[in-house]
């Protein structure tokens, strides 16, 4: 990383922790460089760079402040559902899905960044590399337990985020989806109980349904994650069984739970003896200087099948996932067996490659890039474009943005107009079991920002209007 990058890094993470308040004017050019010892330079090419990921602006004759992101306030949370709910969304998820086939739409409902921001030339030459120097007895011998350099790649990152695992834990998948649906069949049956988010990822909705399980939803704070008091009134009162959450850059708020609250969860689940399905897939693709510490860095007995792939951060497409599976390892690894038996050998070999040759941590720090300047560009045209009384969600990472507009406005609705002016959105209502959130939509901004995006946004917030 080079001196700017580190020393704009650092501002950052001083403005997404508070520090720095927006409307807070930065050091001058020469203070900056006395009191850091560096060099006027490399002051200005941080400030440059901070600005083109919309985090401070620069004013005429006065210097450099933390960007005001506009009018729009956080998003309340929801309210709590006191009932078990029988989950059917499909239909609807399909619809929201169909509407991103055509490449011409608008791809602000796609739950994907732009493969334009991944090194896939890079990892097609790292696919030929590993394929010619593959033995025909690893083709076998890597189908069912995964690639061994890849298994071992990934237990490295794991101890750079404290967690020391046994490479026997690690279970390779067919993309995070299936590392989810094979964690929830483990600890489940038909007809039990399930803890989930409110809003939750809506494949989360269709696995359940699937299975024919019964979602309990807890409420999720915009900024600071999952309801903790709600979660342990409902263990207390009901035959909860199995939780499904994301603990860091919660899909689809970009919510994160602190340090504090995942051990706090941790030991909660601990004291009832219910598993935690942990979808991590977000984890790389922080904002800040320092990665999110998962929760299964707080677990000691097991309890914890944390989940995760490389679709979002670095080869969608190539369906590679993994699930760190705790005391469930083996009957995960029995039931893969009796289902798809392996990922593609060719991917798992290509991406273990890459992770040993390809620069992955410098591909990480271009598109955590990529997508803060890209947040900046949503955010500021909404707050030209979006009705008086709309809210926004402002995460600490990922490509998504929360919007809870005024109560008027039907998001399924919503969703139809835009798309017949081919813009794609994710309404609110596919990320409930209960179908609520009625006023509410997902947006993605991992794609670059362009004059049709900010076309798109004018053309969204003028539908918002006429409601």
């Amino acid at each position: 990383m080079k001196r700017y990058e580190k020393f704009a890094d650092e501002i950052a993470e001083l403005i997404h922790t508070g520090v720095l308040a927006a409307g807070a004017k930065l050091p001058s050019v020469r203070h900056a460089s006395r009191t850091y010892g560096v060099s006027p330079s490399t002051v200005f090419q941080a400030y440059y760079l901070l600005e083109d990921r919309g985090l401070i602006q620069a004013r005429a004759r006065s210097g450099y402040y933390v960007r005001e992101q506009g009018p729009l306030p956080m998003p309340e949370p929801g309210p709590p559902s006191a009932q078990a709910t029988e989950v059917g969304v499909s239909e609807l998820v399909f619809s929201v899905l169909g509407s991103l086939k055509d490449p011409h739409t608008v791809p602000f409902g796609s739950a994907f960044p732009s493969p334009d921001l991944f090194p896939l030339p890079r990892l097609a030459r790292s696919m030929a590399h590993a394929l010619r120097h593959l033995s025909p007895h690893e083709v076998i011998a890597d189908m069912t337990a995964g690639n061994a350099d890849l298994r071992r790649q990934i237990a490295l990152r794991y101890m750079v985020h404290g967690v020391m695992l046994p490479l026997e834990e690690l279970v390779i998948t067919n993309g995070a989806l299936e590392a989810l649906n094979l964690a929830l069949q483990c600890v489940t049956q038909p007809g039990d109980l399930v803890a989930i988010e409110s809003p939750t990822f809506y494949a989360c909705l269709q696995v359940l349904e699937r299975l024919q399980l019964k979602a309990v939803e807890i409420p999720v704070h915009p900024r600071t994650g999952i309801d903790l008091d709600q979660l342990a009134e409902r263990l207390e009162r009901m035959p909860i069984r199995a939780c499904w959450f994301m603990s860091s850059l919660q899909n689809p708020l970009g919510a994160s739970l602190d340090d504090d609250k995942k051990r706090a969860l941790c030991q909660l689940l601990k004291r009832h003896q219910v598993p935690l399905i942990e979808d991590d897939v977000y984890a790389e693709l922080y904002y800040g200087n320092q990665p999110p510490r998962p929760v299964k860095s707080f677990d000691d007995e097991g309890l914890v099948l944390h989940c995760s792939s490389f679709s979002k951060c670095l080869a969608p497409g190539y369906r590679v996932g993994w699930v760190a599976a705790g005391r469930y390892a083996e009957r995960i690894a029995k039931l893969k067996l009796m289902t798809t038996l392996s990922p593609s050998v060719p991917a798992q070999a290509a991406i273990a490659d890459y992770l040993q040759h390809g620069g992955y941590d410098r591909h990480l720090r271009r598109l955590r890039h990529a997508l803060e300047t890209q947040q900046g560009a949503m955010l500021a045209s909404a707050a030209r474009h979006f009705p008086a009384g709309t809210r926004v969600t402002q995460p600490t990472g990922g490509y998504f943005l929360w919007f809870e507009f005024p109560e008027q406005v039907d998001a399924l609705v919503l969703f139809k107009l835009a798309l017949a002016q081919g813009i794609s959105l994710a309404p609110g209502p596919i990320f409930s079991a209960s179908q609520g959130f009625g006023h509410c939509a997902r947006l993605n901004h991992g794609h670059p920002w362009s004059a049709a995006h900010e076309r798109a946004m004018d053309v969204l917030g003028r539908i918002l209007h006429s409601f």
